[in-house]
């Protein structure tokens, strides 16, 4: 350790020496490279000796330094040189490069040393520095930089302020601190804007403080803050959580009435609790009042009441939403088709699932091999075996392959079925797509064997 501390030193002083005072120049011409005056004009006053480098040459070698230590050293061993004095350029290159490496206490030295030797200080140094304790996760740090620039005479940014609150909140244990400095920044002659009163009441909904967030939300009119679309959302996605989806509703209204077009992420947050509530109607009804409020219902939108209708055994309305989508512009996606023809499948309305297997096929789309096997069984169930192998084909033409448990049950189905000739017919589509050894339709044999084995001794039974 000792050695590397040596070596370190030794570098910093070759280094500094090399760049501050050449051997073919003179140190005085290297100390005074601004002025104006001709290098042979020059003369060296006989008072004191100048200092080693100016304090632009030393920023631009701490710079270029990509170890912050060793572009601490080179700061400290200027700070030696009798009458020099460091920009401030330098001090905040420096701590930037100190606080991305997470030397903190080095950071807090330089900030100490800033004060003493009262450097006129910029915000600009304090928004770095919250950026650098939020990325290192560090609350606590953050939360004193606030008071640390009412030190330095500086008044905190709404925006500075905002990104403290954001890092408290996103700790659980740091929520009341961040409602305390919310509480008092108003004396220091901050006032917290829209943003601030939005970050508190995220994290007090998200605690289950709903009555607080609420009172934050009604402050905001007494202190003529002006809530935007962000602060109706945050209250409607906490009413929701806590299942008072008619109050959530309500207040869609009131911010309707009051001018506002709601995003997308509300009408969401809303559909999707009036569908877990079991209220379709109005998750219904709300999606066709979306486009004449202003905002053109999406897939999401559209997606989360065709899966409202399905899980409450309501496929045919989900039909009908899906019927919808082209005229207003949304197109159904592979999520669409799978809900719905599942959808169809757990109420036995197989052939309405077939319809729309065939045509989310046709669409490129894929369904997944639980909805397929879920069709195939249906059909094969109820005695449908020729819209099972349709379906089968369907599938096999747009080169999908059925799982394992698909071919295990259609399999011996379709040989007690069907005449030798149309069993041909089907192993021949198998084989386009199954064409490997160790394919599933493999493993389907195995389950077939034992079929015609069960079959081969049920027949030498009879009498």
């Amino acid at each position: 350790m000792l050695q590397c501390l040596l070596r370190s030193s030794t570098t910093v002083i070759t280094l500094s020496r090399s760049l501050f005072i050449p051997t073919n120049s003179s140190p005085f011409l290297l100390f005074h490279s601004s002025s104006n005056d001709p290098p042979h004009e020059q003369k060296r006053p006989c008072s004191s000796p100048p200092p080693i480098a100016s304090p632009t040459r030393v920023l631009k070698l701490i710079s270029a330094q990509s170890d912050p230590l060793l572009a601490k050293e080179i700061f400290d061993f200027a700070s030696t040189q009798p009458g020099f004095r460091h920009s401030y350029s330098s001090f905040l290159v420096l701590i930037l490069k100190l606080g991305r490496s997470k030397h903190f206490s080095l950071v807090d030295d330089l900030l100490v040393r800033l004060k003493s030797d009262q450097y006129p200080v910029t915000p600009t140094l304090f928004t770095y520095l919250i950026k650098i304790y939020a990325e290192a996760d560090l609350p606590e740090k953050a939360l004193k930089v606030f008071y640390r620039m009412l030190e330095f005479n500086i008044k905190p940014l709404p925006r500075q302020l905002n990104r403290i609150l954001e890092l408290l909140v996103s700790h659980r244990n740091f929520v009341m601190p961040a409602f305390d400095l919310f509480k008092s920044a108003h004396k220091y002659g901050v006032f917290p804007n829209t943003k601030s009163y939005n970050i508190l009441m995220g994290a007090f909904c998200l605690n289950g403080d709903l009555s607080i967030a609420y009172k934050l939300f009604n402050k905001m009119f007494e202190r003529d803050v002006e809530p935007d679309v962000e602060s109706y959302r945050i209250l409607m996605q906490g009413l929701c959580r806590k299942s008072q989806v008619n109050t959530a509703v309500d207040l869609l209204e009131d911010m309707l009435n009051k001018g506002f077009v709601p995003d997308s992420l509300s009408y969401t947050t809303l559909l999707n609790s009036l569908c877990r509530k079991k209220k379709l109607r109005e998750a219904y009804k709300l999606l066709c009042r979306m486009k004449v409020k202003g905002c053109n219902p999406d897939i999401v939108h559209y997606n989360t009441v065709i899966l409202g209708f399905c899980r409450e055994g309501r496929a045919m309305d989900a039909v009908k939403v899906l019927d919808d989508m082209p005229s207003n512009g949304c197109l159904p996606n592979l999520v669409s088709y799978r809900t719905l023809v599942g959808g169809l499948c757990d109420q036995g309305m197989f052939d309405e699932a077939k319809k729309f297997t065939e045509e989310m096929l046709s669409k490129g789309f894929s369904p997944h091999f639980s909805v397929s096997h879920a069709l195939i069984k249906g059909l094969c169930n109820v005695g449908k075996i020729d819209a099972a192998t349709e379906a089968l084909g369907e599938m096999l033409k747009y080169r999908e392959v059925p799982h394992i448990d698909t071919w295990v049950m259609i399999v011996p189905t379709i040989c007690e079925d069907y005449e030798t000739e149309r069993m041909e017919e089907i192993v021949e589509e198998v084989l386009k797509v199954e064409i490997k050894r160790d394919t599933r339709i493999v493993e389907a044999g195995i389950g077939l064997e034992d079929y015609l084995i069960r079959k081969i001794r049920s027949r030498s039974n009879r009498p």
